[in-house]
């Protein structure tokens, strides 16, 4: 929903109704909008329970008067950017890219300029605003050294139902992963929750009590002291396979943050991690969608180095 102007919806909360959470109560009044957003209407004061200030675990009780206000919608402040992608199929609703190594998907403290984002907004043009801001079509990420293929909404209802269907683990995503060590057995499952690293903010780790994480993984070729691996993220936590992988004492090669780089091989340029194929049901058309893009030549050409490595 996109509007120039403010807009307030009034609602009386019916006897079958007492009970809910507010937050809960408003998705089914606002289906339109995700429940995180209305978490930060709350949070930012634009909703009322009986005029006062409430939360949005807060329970609410038939005949109480909710009075919310949308605010008008920010323009971006973005400026379109020349930004290297590759646009692999396109249409009214969502796009499939290809993102390189080494960009950023959106603007953060550090980046802000030349992301993936600042390159959309100068090929696409349309993109669904839910997002904020800042994530304008982000459905969404990959990590800045992690290449390969991304869904992206371009309308809101597409960024809705996509951003559900991940919810739903109905997106079947396939990385590549060139991983340190001899991995066994050769096909697994890893199932260990993640969650923040207790002493270094900008880390995850498997922490008892975090949020389940699934990886299923298929070896597909060793070497003398390293593994390619096709990996099958089942859930999608922040460094993910990164996490899993390291905690097994085989972290991917390349990746300064979770132990991959590593003296006794030659160093990768980035990290080696391929976002090979994603397959998904079309939000509009309920068509099933499936793509591939091999892995670009900088991940091949370490491969090519790990097979003359003696």
């Amino acid at each position: 929903m996109k509007s120039s102007q403010e807009e307030i919806f009034i609602f009386r909360v019916e006897e079958e109704k007492a009970g809910l959470r507010l937050d809960h109560f408003l998705k089914e009044k606002l289906p339109e909008f995700t429940r995180s957003r209305i978490q930060k209407l709350i949070e930012k004061g634009n909703v009322t329970l009986d005029l006062k200030r409430p939360k949005a675990s807060q329970k609410v009780r038939g005949g109480q008067r909710i009075i919310v206000k949308i605010p008008p919608e920010e323009p971006l402040a973005l400026k379109p950017e020349e930004v290297p992608f590759e646009i692999l199929y396109e249409d009214e609703d969502l796009a499939v890219i290809y993102k390189p190594a080494g960009i950023v998907v959106h603007p953060a403290p550090g980046h802000r300029e030349g992301t993936l984002v600042h390159g959309l907004l100068k090929k696409l043009k349309d993109l669904s605003g839910i997002g904020g801001k800042l994530r304008p079509g982000i459905v969404h990420r990959l990590d800045k050294d992690t290449s390969g293929l991304m869904l992206v909404a371009k309308n809101d209802a597409a960024h809705q139902a996509l951003v559900k269907a991940f919810k739903d683990r109905k997106i079947q995503k396939q990385y590549l992963a060139i991983l340190y060590g001899k991995i066994t057995p050769t096909q697994g499952k890893i199932e260990s929750s993640i969650g923040r690293h207790p002493l270094h903010r900008k880390k995850m780790a498997v922490v008892k009590g975090g949020k389940e994480a699934i990886t299923h993984y298929e070896v597909l070729r060793y070497f003398k002291k390293a593994s390619l691996v096709l990996a099958k993220p089942v859930t999608g936590r922040t460094h993910q396979l990164r996490v899993h992988f390291s905690s097994l004492g085989h972290p991917i090669l390349g990746d300064p943050l979770y132990g991959g780089l590593k003296p006794d091989l030659p160093k990768p340029e980035r990290l080696m991690l391929h976002a090979r194929s994603i397959s998904f049901e079309h939000p509009s058309t309920g068509k099933i969608f499936s793509f591939t893009k091999e892995p670009p030549e900088d991940f091949e050409k370490y491969i090519k180095i790990l097979e003359d490595y003696a």
